[in-house]
Parts: C-alpha cells; structure tokens; sequence
C-alpha cells in the first residue's frame, strides 16, 4: 500500500509522531507502507528547514527511497523560510503537489 502524510496539525506531530514513530521505521526499512510523499503545513515546515536535524535524517530517507517532501508554499513565504529549505525540497500548492505525486499516486492519504 502506498501512502502519503500531510503533517497539517500542531509541531507535535512533527517533532514526536514523525521524529519518534514513521522516522525511525522508515529508517529501517519497517513502515509497512510505501510512504510516497510527505506534505507540510504551517509550522511543520520549521523541519524542512537546512540544518534541522531531523528533516536531515528525513531528507536522506527520501533521497533513498525516491519520497516526495514538499512544503506549502504560502506556509514557507510567511514564514520567510521558503529560501532556506533542504536543497531538492519543493515548495508548492495543492496542484503541484498532485501533479509531483501523478506518477505515483498513494492509495491512502493520512493527515497528522
């Protein structure tokens, strides 16, 4: 089954239901899903952010693993972050996160 994750909901859903739990499981090879992509609103972008650690760990699973991470681009631009992104990490809208998952369409949508 292939899912995708919006992590729209406050910062602990982040730093412990995403750092704590799917993280470490897709780290090791033992989510039991193939997780596609990965969208971030609010201040759940603040991962995606260079130099945080764990959207360090998350950027090297998904480019292993081919996952997409984008951020929500009105989220990034008010937060004036939208330029200090992981390299690689798109920002964007609903379209273009639709348009980035296409291709690989997830059966399942979970919103944290």
């Amino acid at each position: 089954m292939k899912v995708a994750y919006l992590f729209a909901t406050s910062r602990h859903s982040v730093s412990y239901v995403l750092a704590k739990m799917i993280l470490p499981q897709l780290e090791e090879g033992r989510h039991g899903a193939d997780v596609v992509g990965m969208f971030f609103f609010e201040d759940n972008n603040y991962v995606l952010v260079d130099g945080n650690p764990i959207g360090a760990r998350l950027v090297e699973v998904a480019r292993r693993t081919g996952m997409l991470l984008m951020a929500c681009d009105q989220c990034c631009y008010e937060r004036e972050i939208a330029d200090k992104l992981f390299e690689g990490v798109p920002i964007g809208c609903f379209p273009d996160l639709y348009a980035a998952l296409g291709g690989n369409p997830p059966d399942q949508v979970i919103t944290l």
